[in-house]
């Protein structure tokens, strides 16, 4: 098995020997200083999940100092610990009451799809991955970013982490877009 140890996690399968870690492009977050609520996204409704997503994920994007390689393979990584609960809720209530779901609670009803919409507005032509965390949100990302990487997956991966509040209201998401790392 290839792979380098990781700071506290053991071995970190997937980088190759010899391999730094990847590098930083950008990051960025929804909100920053100044913001409001992230600007609507169309085919997804009730619920700031999918526009924090969107708006984290795209002024990222558009922070890259400069432009990807022609061909590159770019991977949507978006990590959520219980996803796009507000909507969930509201499916279950709306059921529970006898009362009929729209349909786009169908299409948003799953992480990937907002995933997807990224990928999709952005051009990005990697895999989509979408992690419930079992530990550290970012090491989680980080460590599936590494392994789309260093397994040649992609060449580039962005991260989008989305955080909630305890009552579950999505209040923010930050975003990164990782690049291989350096021969050692």
């Amino acid at each position: 098995m290839t792979g380098t140890r990781g700071p506290g996690h053991g071995i970190v399968p997937g980088r190759p020997a010899g391999h730094g870690a990847p590098r930083v492009l950008a990051q960025a977050r929804w909100p920053e200083p100044g913001d409001g609520p992230p600007p609507p996204l169309p085919g997804f409704v009730h619920s700031a999940f999918a526009p924090l997503v969107a708006a984290a994920a795209g002024r990222c994007l558009e922070r890259r100092p400069t432009p990807a390689p022609a061909g590159a393979r770019c991977a949507v990584v978006l990590v959520s610990a219980a996803g796009d609960r507000p909507s969930a809720t509201h499916v279950r209530s709306t059921v529970a009451a006898g009362g009929r779901v729209g349909p786009l609670f169908f299409f948003q009803s799953v992480p990937n799809s907002v995933a997807g919409q990224v990928a999709a507005r952005w051009g990005l032509t990697g895999p989509v991955v979408c992690l419930s965390p079992t530990g550290d949100p970012r090491a989680d990302a980080t460590a599936e970013g590494e392994l789309l990487l260093y397994d040649g997956d992609a060449d580039e991966a962005l991260l989008v982490l989305i955080e909630e509040a305890p009552d579950a209201t999505p209040t923010g998401a930050v975003a990164v877009l990782l690049g291989g790392g350096d021969s050692q």
